[in-house]
């Protein structure tokens, strides 16, 4: 069986939350939470404000919120994070733009995209 991946276009806008089960590519405007046990792709054109809560995150467009994902989150050259990031792992691009804080590592989001509770803040020195 092979999962297709569900795509939100550029001409699209949406404001509310959405839930997905599977991978989804989103190049549209979004203003509301994101959750997923699935990827999400934020496409170059897409604008999302409001929280990410997924298994993994890819972004070449900008986001407006905290990301809080159980495996990976990739900042790709030309994107724009304005929040915080929680994720096991955690790799920003040349010329990407991150404004927030990060906490990474195994203990930094726990399963399904839900933040650890027991997760260590990190604290400027």
């Amino acid at each position: 069986m092979t999962t297709s991946k569900n795509v939100l276009a550029n001409d699209v806008e949406i404001k509310g939350s959405i839930k997905f089960s599977h991978d989804l590519i989103i190049d549209g405007k979004i203003e509301g939470e994101v959750t997923s046990d699935g990827s999400l792709t934020v496409g170059e054109n897409a604008l999302i404000k409001g929280e990410i809560k997924t298994r993994s995150v890819t972004l070449f467009g900008k986001v407006e919120g905290n990301i809080t994902v159980a495996e990976r989150c990739e900042l790709k050259s030309n994107s724009t994070l304005v929040g915080d990031v929680s994720a096991a792992t955690l790799a920003i691009e040349e010329g990407a733009t991150f404004l927030g804080r990060s906490q990474v590592g195994k203990s930094a989001a726990g399963k399904g995209g839900q933040p650890a509770a027991n997760a260590p803040a990190n604290r400027p020195n």
